[in-house]
């Protein structure tokens, strides 16, 4: 890497980092959060889908704008954005007597910036580095990416320690620095692009779809159950940890860090390998989608913290197959227009998946434990078996025409 680019990728590389914090380093303190608030699951829950709502559906939207007005120009106010909304929640919980209606508004603009984060640094750090040192940059990209989702836990958790709403500060803090970084530090390349049509997008995303879609909605099926029933998982665990085994503070955070870092050093170990072994995408997914479905059945039946813990590493396990194998079919599925389409698309799914993780978890956390595992069992299982028997790998030949 040139020495001129080290700086501006290494706050380029913070973007990442901030968007993951977003749910995962909320779930160790929602449990202080709905003690101190007085809520039910369900609004417990609805913190996480307040923010991975609207981040699913501006995420549609923002690769067009950052074609449209700069990488950075929606980079930066994004990051500011969701900042601010950090910063607006914590007042709310700091000086409100009701603060939730507030938590959640606040929650919908931190979503709303979220959108512009990540998914266009990818874009801009594809913009900036050339050839061998892009694929390096991705794969550092990734790494903080990654980062983000072990530390996440355990910095919510360690905030938490101050107050429940501490975590939301913390959003403003890392975030709003990180923008002016971004505006400042980053040069964006110079290059004349030509405006795309509005229309011309949602053709070319019409047209990938009527030559691939079975197999992409597969993928996306996959990827959006998987999220599901981990951040849903996760809010469980989250909530029994303190409630039944009173393990709270950094050492509830480092607990549930487990399954995150398993699930991204298995998403590391199996992106390396389908470099070349790409025929075994297919297997790959589907195999961890069993995984998750049998770790969800054997839970049902554990009550020993010790156990339990194990077995959400396997869910971690196997949505560490999952996550990187879709990705790399969704991304490889078209060219052009086509996969910018297709991958905010594909975007938005994740995020919807986040967003019903928790309230569903919620809801079927009031109908008794075993019910809370053996549906999600059943769901992971059922999508396993959508994904052996109608994702074709032809999905990686991009079509002749239309993308």
């Amino acid at each position: 890497m040139k020495s001129e680019n080290v700086l501006p990728f290494a706050v380029l590389c913070s973007v990442p980092f901030v968007m993951v914090l977003g749910n995962s380093m909320l779930i160790p303190v929602l449990p202080k959060i709905k003690a101190a608030l007085h809520l039910s699951q369900i609004q417990t829950g609805l913190i996480i889908t307040a923010f991975s709502v609207p981040a699913g559906l501006v995420i549609l939207f923002v690769g067009i704008l950052s074609d449209r007005i700069g990488r950075k120009e929606v980079i930066s106010p994004a990051l500011l954005i969701y900042g601010l909304g950090g910063a607006g929640a914590a007042l709310a919980g700091a000086f409100l007597e009701n603060p939730y209606p507030v938590i959640i508004a606040a929650r919908v603009v931190q979503g709303i910036g979220a959108a512009g984060t990540a998914p266009i640094a990818i874009v801009l750090t594809g913009d900036i580095f050339q050839s061998e040192e892009r694929s390096k940059a991705q794969g550092l990209l990734e790494s903080s990416n990654g980062l983000g989702k072990v530390l996440s836990p355990v910095l919510g958790a360690g905030s938490g320690l101050l107050s429940w709403w501490a975590p939301f500060a913390l959003y403003a803090a890392i975030s709003i620095p990180a923008s002016i970084a971004v505006w400042t530090l980053i040069p964006e390349p110079k290059k004349k692009q030509e405006k795309t049509p509005m229309g011309r997008y949602f053709q070319d995303l019409g047209n990938i779809l009527k030559a691939k879609g079975w197999s992409l909605g597969s993928c996306y099926i996959a990827g959006g159950v998987v999220l599901m029933i981990l951040f849903g998982v996760l809010f469980y665990f989250s909530d029994l940890l303190e409630s039944r085994f009173n393990v709270a503070g950094l050492l509830k955070g480092i607990i549930i860090a487990i399954p995150i870092l398993v699930m991204s050093v298995t998403s590391y170990l199996v992106g390396l390998f389908m470099q070349t072994h790409r025929n075994w995408l297919k297997t790959a997914t589907w195999v961890g989608l069993l995984v998750i479905a049998a770790a969800l059945l054997v839970s049902s039946f554990i009550t020993k913290p010790l156990w339990l813990g194990a077995t959400m590493a396997f869910v971690g396990l196997g949505s560490g197959f999952v996550l990187p194998s879709v990705d790399t079919m969704v991304t490889s599925a078209s060219s052009g227009q086509a996969r910018g389409m297709v991958t905010s698309v594909f975007g938005a799914v994740r995020f919807f998946g986040v967003a019903l993780g928790p309230p569903a978890f919620g809801w079927l956390m009031e109908h008794g434990r075993f019910v809370v595992f053996v549906p999600p069992a059943v769901l992971a299982g059922a999508a396993a078996v959508f994904v052996m028997f109608v994702l074709k790998l032809d999905l990686l030949k991009p079509p002749s025409s239309g993308s």
